[in-house]
């Protein structure tokens, strides 16, 4: 089983940047497509962006789309989110996800969870 552990949240004013980074306990997380997902309070988990297993596949949520880049480092067992230009509309509790599934923004496909870590964008 995969553990997954997200970290780099925190708070951030509009317009500024942050990057999150998803640690996997196992060297196998290659065999992984990962996906990056958001949850505000009250509303439903929202797909946020993917990255296929070797990294030159990307796909995001129109929302974030020319604001936030995933990329990942196989050898370091690591996914990052890079987030710019942030909105308050940003805040929520960030997820990184793994799938055996190519590609899926759906997040029944996911298998392993991280815990999340919580982003909040002040105006």
């Amino acid at each position: 089983q995969v553990q997954l552990v997200e970290s780099g949240g925190g708070l951030a004013q509009a317009g500024g940047s942050l990057r999150l980074s998803c640690a996997a306990s196992e060297r196998t997380l290659s065999t992984y497509s990962m996906g990056w997902f958001r949850q505000a309070p009250g509303k439903e988990r929202e797909f946020v962006g993917f990255v296929s297993r070797s990294g030159s596949y990307t796909n995001y949520a129109d929302s974030v789309k020319g604001r936030f880049t995933i990329s990942r480092d196989n050898a370091e067992n690591t996914v990052y989110l890079q987030m710019n230009s942030l909105k308050p509309e940003d805040t929520a509790v960030y997820y990184c996800a793994a799938t055996t599934y190519f590609s899926s923004n759906y997040y029944r496909d996911y298998h392993y969870w991280g815990q999340g870590t919580q982003v909040t964008v002040s105006s």
